[in-house]
């Protein structure tokens, strides 16, 4: 726990408290009819704004995260991102119309892709290797804290204040976000492996070959792993019609932020296992929760057992993930390039998250959710596969020999 671990979990912490109050209500607030303050659409426009805004997000991750290896800071782009996502994601109660929704959305989620490599970069720079796990694992558990904060306090204060109004209480926690990224974030000086600068595609094609098999096993089960709104809409619609609308709206969010709490409390002892164990393996196994989910819910039941067991697989998954993904981009990246292999990961995750909720969303009012939720679980199951046949893939020579360096440089500090 040093000022930077700190820093990036409390300003993930905060402004995830933020943009989840946003987001859990999205699928309320779309598809809610306007005569109650809503804007009256159905789960395929959801889909499709969700979906372009990770296109968009994913679009300026490469991008901002070559950007901080080649100028080697990272707080510069860290801030314009939090205070993008700080304030637009916000502004969205003031709107009346899918269009505006849509905009500030895509905005505010290219704001959260330009942060995004160059945090997960940071963090990679502030710890040594044999720390990876326990250090994004810690990151993790608080960004997570965020997202349960989120939805619980959306599970207070819709019932007294509405939907618009619960969406402007989200200003708080995201301003203070922006508050804690200028104060309290500090660049670590990067020893770069080589001196001689290298172009946006030169470093792409750098990258090791083992981090590509990660790339392949992450976009396969990026394109069927819909955004989480879609799991709320799944509760909705399938309690709303023994509950009624309004209760089966709040127990929507309560299963959110279950699915958070599980998110959070997984998050920091998947960190330290990845950092005794094998990491793709722990990563295959989140593959593997994911489509559990689907097909728990592909079941159609009002089962509030059966539904809260697939939210909690959800967070099972997300710990498993978002944790193991981050430490073992880590250990597979060299030091003069970690920007720019998260940005590529995060980009891959991203047009895979544009795929993904835009193919369901679609899928889902087209034809039934249960073909949505079976091509997910399909995709999941496959990409563990892929995550497998990469434990068989020799380790480059060279990267263990640049973390070995890293680490030495870190404990001479």
């Amino acid at each position: 726990m040093n000022r930077n671990v700190l820093g990036t979990g409390l300003v993930s912490l905060l402004s995830d408290a933020s943009h989840e109050m946003v987001t859990v209500l999205l699928p309320i607030f779309i598809t809610l009819s306007t005569a109650l303050g809503g804007l009256g659409a159905n789960a395929a426009v959801l889909g499709i704004i969700e979906g372009l805004s990770d296109g968009l997000s994913s679009a300026t991750k490469p991008i901002s995260g070559y950007l901080s290896d080649k100028t080697k800071r990272r707080k510069p782009w860290m801030v314009v991102g939090y205070i993008a996502t700080g304030l637009l994601l916000p502004a969205i109660a003031f709107v009346q119309t899918v269009a505006e929704l849509a905009v500030l959305r895509m905005l505010a989620w290219a704001g959260r892709g330009l942060r995004g490599p160059p945090r997960d970069a940071l963090l990679s720079d502030s710890v040594e290797p044999k720390q990876y796990g326990k250090a994004f694992g810690l990151h993790r558990a608080m960004d997570s804290m965020g997202a349960i904060i989120g939805p619980v306090l959306v599970f207070i204060l819709l019932p007294i204040l509405g939907v618009r109004n619960t969406m402007l209480v989200a200003f708080i926690p995201g301003v203070l976000s922006i508050f804690v990224v200028v104060l309290l974030i500090k660049e670590v000086g990067v020893k770069s492996t080589t001196t001689k600068a290298m172009t946006f595609w030169t470093s792409l094609r750098t990258l090791p070959r083992r981090f590509r098999h990660l790339l392949v096993a992450q976009a396969v089960f990026g394109i069927g792993n819909f955004a989480n709104a879609l799991f709320v809409l799944a509760a909705l619609d399938l309690m709303t019609p023994s509950l009624g609308s309004i209760a089966a709206a709040s127990v929507a969010v309560g299963l959110y932020a279950l699915m958070n709490v599980i998110y959070a409390l997984g998050s920091f002892p998947v960190g330290v296992l990845a950092d005794r164990h094998s990491k793709p393996l722990l990563l295959g196994m989140g593959y593997l929760f994911n489509a559990l989910a689907c097909l728990i819910l592909s079941l159609l039941t009002d089962n509030l057992f059966l539904i809260a067991l697939a939210f909690i697989a959800v967070g099972l998954q997300l710990a498993l993930t978002d944790t193991t993904e981050g430490a073992l981009a880590a250990e597979l990246l060299p030091k003069n390039i970690t920007g720019t292999g998260y940005g590529a990961l995060q980009f891959v995750d991203g047009v895979g998250d544009f795929v993904s909720s835009t193919v369901v969303g679609i899928l889902w009012v087209v034809f039934s959710p249960i073909v949505g939720l079976l091509y997910s679980a399909i995709l999941s199951v496959v990409a563990f596969g892929l995550i497998m046949w990469l434990m068989h893939v020799p380790k480059s020579p060279q990267i263990s020999s640049l973390n070995v360096l890293h680490s030495g440089s870190k404990a001479n500090e």
